[in-house]
């Protein structure tokens, strides 16, 4: 992968990354710390409830906004930069047989494709941080949520500056060098016009899930040695210095995972 890429190549790069089977298999379907249970508590946060309409940003495979849906009641949008992705949620929601209205459409975070005013809480879990335009973002964000509407993320946050090591592609997509500490978010979502900020730490679960896939690209190693795995691009070897390096950078406090909710003024 070449590093020195813009906004919108950025954007096709991560889109792609986490369509690859490689983050499958990592991942699965659920691509984001703490996994359902953050999300659950994300949802409590917002006070969601029957009939509140929300807006998924960066849904992925739509695991998160069919769990909002079937927990809460509520009517669930999400919204994904990749085709595969939205195709993938789809098929999920109708598999499950959601009990709520679930729906999933093909965007940018940066420019949205929804109508002023039209949802009653926005989230996004581990995607803000991946937006090249921040600013922008929030205020798509802002723009689409109703009067006193709620914002819900869920994101890596770093605390200072990362190491040389860290600053490339590979750290964009996995949502450590494009990330800010939890004031530089709250201070961009203060000039998108909001306030009311609840900010929580969850580093927790950033651990968990980097100690998880440390232990996942062990597998992954073995199976594209036996010829059974297509890597393309993925520089496996650099993933594996990345995820221990990300595992010290947990532990001594410097990249951290950050719950941050507010409320359109």
């Amino acid at each position: 992968m070449n590093d020195d890429l813009n906004s919108d190549q950025i954007k096709v790069c991560c889109a792609d990354f986490y369509q690859s089977d490689i983050i499958k298999l990592l991942l699965g379907d659920i691509m984001h710390p703490g996994g359902l249970e953050l999300t659950h508590h994300l949802g409590q946060t917002l006070g969601l409830s029957k009939n509140k309409r929300v807006l998924d940003v960066a849904c992925g495979r739509g695991s998160s906004a069919i769990h909002l849906a079937e927990s809460f009641g509520c009517q669930v949008t999400g919204l994904d930069y990749g085709t595969e992705n939205i195709a993938n949620a789809k098929a999920n929601a109708k598999s499950k047989e959601v009990s709520a209205p679930t729906s999933f459409k093909l965007g940018d975070a940066e420019l949205l494709p929804i109508d002023d005013g039209t949802f009653d809480a926005v989230i996004s879990e581990c995607s803000f941080c991946i937006f090249p335009d921040k600013v922008k973002a929030a205020t798509e964000i802002a723009r689409v949520l109703r009067p006193q509407g709620k914002y819900g993320m869920t994101d890596i946050t770093i605390n200072e500056p990362l190491p040389e090591d860290m600053q490339s592609l590979l750290t964009w997509v996995s949502c450590v060098a494009g990330a800010g500490a939890p004031e530089q978010y709250v201070s961009t979502l203060k000039q998108a016009g909001f306030g009311n900020f609840v900010v929580q730490d969850h580093s927790n679960v950033l651990l968990t899930l980097v100690n998880d896939i440390r232990k996942k690209l062990l597998g992954v190693e073995l199976i594209a040695g036996l010829g059974k795995l297509d890597m393309e691009d993925f520089d496996l070897n650099k993933a594996k210095r990345l995820t221990k390096r990300g595992i010290e950078l947990i532990e001594k406090g410097v990249v951290g995972y950050t719950l941050i909710t507010a409320i359109k003024l």
